[in-house]
């Protein structure tokens, strides 16, 4: 029962911590984006990366090692929905990503860069996107908790 609590409590702060960064990403990228803000940027998009691997360590812990048991989970169409908005959420957070690297390098070579305004409109697009796929996932657990879905 103790390893349980842990995983559930693991879950949500790093679920919390995890949603975090899209917003403050979101919030660097107004105004004029340079050297500092595409550093900070960089350094919260990688520690993204990791919680986005500890959220899927601990979800494969919490349905093989937790308390209701891989059934409940493997067998219930709210836990795979829950998912399915998780990994979109995972495949739109690929394109900030990809242009945050592109930044970082382009900085190193020209050290006056600045992001161009329409690239920062299309990620605020992005980071927005990824953030809205995010609000159906603790209504989906919500309803997973009491069973919702199997039967």
């Amino acid at each position: 029962m103790a390893i349980d609590l842990l995983l559930a409590c693991l879950h949500h702060l790093v679920v919390f911590s995890l949603v975090t960064i899209p917003a403050v990403e979101l919030a660097l990228m107004r105004g004029q984006v340079g050297a500092t803000r595409i550093a900070h940027l960089a350094r919260l998009d990688a520690l993204y990366g990791l919680l986005a691997m500890a959220i899927l360590a601990i979800g494969f812990g919490r349905v093989y090692g937790g308390a209701k048991g891989a059934a409940f989970y493997l067998h219930n169409p709210v836990f795979w929905a829950k998912l399915a908005f998780f990994a979109l959420a995972g495949l739109a957070s690929a394109a900030p990503t990809v242009r945050i690297l592109r930044w970082k390098k382009a900085m190193a070579r020209e050290p006056g860069f600045a992001v161009p305004d329409a690239d920062l409109a299309s990620t605020r697009r992005w980071l927005t996107a990824e953030l809205a796929l995010f609000v159906p996932i603790p209504l989906l657990a919500a309803a997973m908790a009491r069973a919702v879905g199997l039967g």
